[in-house]
């Protein structure tokens, strides 16, 4: 494991970037400025122009491109990389990275391939490194308070949870490419995964997905959009559609005997969040202003790193979700429920876990990266 660089008690952990798209320079980059017990060090890119601007914008002495990432490893500069790379490349760098003794932050999905989920389980493992999977949502006060109110009984017992999340994506963008980890399911349909399995406390046991295209040149790797039923045990239901070819929506709903929670702008990184709980004629409204969501991520992740605590957003939280995936990939093809047997799991994000942390207000300069929209 890597040697502290300061035994004091305000030690920062040092962070690399790794990958310099759209996500770590929007939110990722700016989250530094309020996340106080990490630090940005290093940055990883292919890509010159990048290295050059956003070292600058970030006045760092430290830029390497992908094949001197060993360099960067064992250069005594950083105790942590955050791995925003496409989902086929997070095995690879992950297990690089652990037998470095370096601890890794890992986007979701945390693979392609529940083998490959595996092999980063294991690489941590076997060098003692922390490996947590970027589920941001496990920290967002919306979303937990929302397990509050699932889990309190006030809705009776929960039967049904629905959910839609939708956006355009437009041609050219890396979620469209099945090859590099693309599609509706890994990219968007994780979050409806995770929240489904977060408010019932539990995991499917069988699931069932069906596709639909538009045959535009867009979708010529990936489907437009993807409907799923996820059968947990108990015989309660959940379902949702995802879409890159539909407005934006981010929204949830858990139907309870008595009463129902919709969650709107479940999954935005900003915004405000809100809650409307309904009790038959009884409705009330909360709303969840907006932070700082991937300062958060990197406070935990540190603290978990510092304090000896392993994240709850573990790599078997990543394992999971990618074991659903493929089996919802599993049943597109042929057409029935597949039936799943996933790792237990006794840990789930609880209120406790809330972190609050104001937005940036850095203005943030994007060099040659562009929103899956297309927006600038």
């Amino acid at each position: 494991m890597t040697a502290p660089h300061n035994s004091s008690a305000n030690r920062k952990i040092r962070y690399a970037i790794v990958g310099l798209g759209w996500f770590s320079q929007m939110a990722a980059m700016p989250a530094f400025e309020n996340a106080e017990n990490s630090e940005l060090v290093a940055l990883i890119s292919d890509d010159p122009e990048k290295r050059e601007a956003l070292s600058k914008q970030y006045n760092l002495q430290h830029t390497y491109t992908y094949d001197q990432y060993e360099d960067c490893l064992n250069s005594g500069e950083i105790d942590a990389v955050y791995i925003a790379l496409p989902d086929h490349l997070h095995r690879d760098y992950t297990v690089r990275a652990a037998n470095a003794g370096i601890h890794v932050l890992c986007e979701k999905p945390m693979a392609v391939t529940a083998d490959e989920c595996e092999a980063m389980i294991q690489a941590a493992k076997a060098n003692d490194v922390k490996l947590m999977i970027a589920y941001r949502l496990h920290l967002e006060e919306a979303n937990l308070q929302a397990v509050e109110v699932v889990q309190s009984g006030k809705l009776g017992e929960p039967r049904i949870f629905n959910s839609v999340f939708t956006q355009q994506t437009v041609g050219g963008n890396i979620r469209l490419e099945k090859d590099k980890g693309g599609g509706t399911l890994d990219d968007i349909g994780i979050y409806c995964i995770n929240a489904a399995r977060y408010l019932f406390q539990d995991e499917p046991i069988a699931v069932f997905a069906t596709s639909a295209n538009n045959g535009e040149e867009r979708f010529s790797e990936v489907d437009e959009m993807t409907s799923a039923i996820l059968r947990f045990p108990g015989d309660r239901l959940a379902t949702f559609t995802t879409s890159f070819n539909g407005a934006k929506v981010s929204t949830y709903q858990v139907i309870g005997t008595k009463g129902d929670l919709r969650v709107d702008l479940a999954y935005s990184t900003q915004g405000e969040i809100k809650h409307t709980v309904t009790i038959e004629a009884d409705k009330q409204e909360r709303s969840f202003e907006s932070h700082d969501q991937l300062a958060a991520e990197f406070v935990y992740f540190s603290d978990c790193i510092l304090q000896d605590k392993e994240p709850e957003p573990s790599g078997k939280e990543g394992l999971i979700d990618v074991q659903i995936i493929q089996a919802l990939y599993r049943s597109i093809e042929t057409g029935g429920f597949v039936e799943i047997d996933t790792p237990d799991r006794q840990q789930r994000p609880t209120a406790q876990q809330t972190i609050n942390r104001k937005p940036s207000q850095k203005h943030v300069e994007l060099v040659n990266a562009a929103a899956p929209s297309g927006e600038s």
